[in-house]
C-alpha cells in the first residue's frame, strides 16, 4: 500500500483494515532494516491505538510503499461482518488465548509485544479451505496448535528469533486438507506451531 493513501487532515475514523494495512508497512520496513525492533514496537502500538486516519500518517510518512501482497486477503462471498470480528488478536505486556469452538476469519493478525498468545485451531470453525495468519512476535511468544489434517505453509521471517514449525502429518498431505498460511515476523521472539490430535472430549461431543 502507499503510506500517502491516508489523508493527514482526515478526521475519518480508522478501521481495523486501515490499521492492519498500516501495520503491514511497518512489518516490511522491519524486514528491510529500515526500522529497529524498538521503533517497530513503538509504532505498532501507536497504529493499533490510532483513532483516525490522520493519526496513522506520521507513523508511515518516512517509509516506502509495499506491494499489494501485504493487503489483507478479501473475504470469500457470503462471509459477512459478523464473521470478521476478532480478525486482530493483540497481546501487549499480557496474554491472549483463542481455543475451543471459535469462528476464524479468512485473514487474522496476531500480535504479541512483550506478551504471549495461545491459538488453538483444532475445534475452530474455519471460513473455508484456507486461512491466512499474520503472526508478529516482538519480544514475545506465540503457540499455535493445529489439527492433524491441517497443512501449514510458513513464509514468515525470524530476526533474532525463532520459528518452530512441526512437519506436516500424513493427513495434511491429502488434496482436500485445510491450509494455514503463516506470515509475519519474529523479532527477539518465537512462534511454535504443532500438530495435535483433538481432545477425547471434543471427539465424543462430535459423535
Amino acid at each position: 500500500m502507499d503510506p500517502q493513501a491516508f489523508n493527514s487532515n482526515s478526521r475519518l475514523r480508522a478501521s481495523d483494515a486501515d490499521r492492519d494495512r498500516a501495520a503491514s508497512v511497518l512489518n516490511e520496513a522491519l524486514a528491510e532494516g529500515r526500522l529497529t525492533a524498538e521503533e517497530h514496537s513503538e509504532r505498532l502500538d501507536s497504529i493499533y491505538a490510532a483513532k483516525t486516519q490522520a493519526d496513522l500518517v506520521p507513523l508511515l510518512e518516512d517509509l516506502p510503499a509495499v506491494s499489494g501482497a501485504a493487503f489483507p486477503v478479501p473475504a470469500p462471498a457470503g462471509v459477512g461482518p459478523a464473521d470478521q470480528r476478532g480478525a486482530r488478536i493483540v497481546a501487549v505486556f499480557g496474554g491472549a488465548t483463542r481455543k475451543g469452538v471459535w469462528r476464524v476469519p479468512p485473514t487474522v493478525t496476531v500480535v504479541t509485544v512483550f506478551g504471549g498468545a495461545d491459538i488453538d485451531l483444532r475445534d475452530a470453525i474455519l471460513p473455508g479451505p484456507e486461512i491466512t495468519m499474520r503472526a508478529i512476535a516482538v519480544f514475545g511468544g506465540m503457540s499455535i496448535t493445529v489439527p492433524p489434517e491441517m497443512r501449514v505453509v510458513d513464509s514468515g521471517i525470524a530476526v533474532f528469533g525463532g520459528r518452530d514449525i512441526s512437519g506436516n502429518s500424513a493427513e495434511s498431505e491429502r488434496p482436500d486438507s485445510p491450509v494455514l498460511r503463516l506470515e509475519g515476523a519474529c523479532v527477539f521472539g518465537g512462534i511454535d506451531v504443532k500438530h495435535k490430535q483433538r481432545k477425547l472430549r471434543s471427539l465424543k461431543q462430535g459423535k
